[in-house]
């Protein structure tokens, strides 16, 4: 399975589901990330939670949904409610999409803050991943199918 994880700007969460995605998967997933409008740089708190945490960060940079056109993921997950709600490219149109709204700790003012919401929203995508890299969607060969399947895997109730 191929997974793209898109935030818009391609530096904290969408790179955190890439590393946390290849790490918990074991390469059976796989991810890679971008943003519409990317800020070109990882943000460093990032870099420190998988640091902390002893995820690799190699490979990591932010880059242009542009630059995956040819990757042909099976799943686009947004993880900002920013990309959420913006115009994909055409080339999305065979994956399945499913939105996790999830928290930015780039966005909060102190570095122990910043890190504090990490470890949250690291610990909810891990819980979600799990489930998705343990899950039979391999067989699943349409979109709605996957999609389906995908949000039952992620109900509010299993990760509340």
């Amino acid at each position: 399975m191929k997974i793209l994880f898109i935030c818009t700007h391609n530096r904290c969460r969408s790179i955190l589901a890439e590393a946390l995605t290849r790490h918990i998967s074991e390469g059976r997933i796989d991810a890679r990330s971008a943003g519409s409008q990317p800020a070109g740089v990882v943000f460093p708190g990032t870099l420190k939670y998988l640091e902390s945490q002893n995820i690799s960060t190699e490979g990591l940079v932010s880059q242009s949904w542009d630059d995956h056109e040819s990757f042909a993921p099976d799943v686009v997950i947004t993880v900002c409610d920013s990309a959420a709600g913006e115009t994909c490219p055409v080339w999305f149109g065979n994956a399945a999409r499913v939105h996790w709204g999830l928290p930015d700790p780039s966005k909060l003012p102190t570095e122990d803050m910043q890190q504090g919401m990490f470890r949250e929203v690291g610990e909810m995508m891990q819980q979600r991943l799990s489930q998705l890299a343990s899950a039979s969607l391999n067989e699943l060969t349409d979109k709605q199918s996957l999609e389906a399947a995908i949000g039952q895997l992620l109900t509010p109730e299993r990760f509340s």
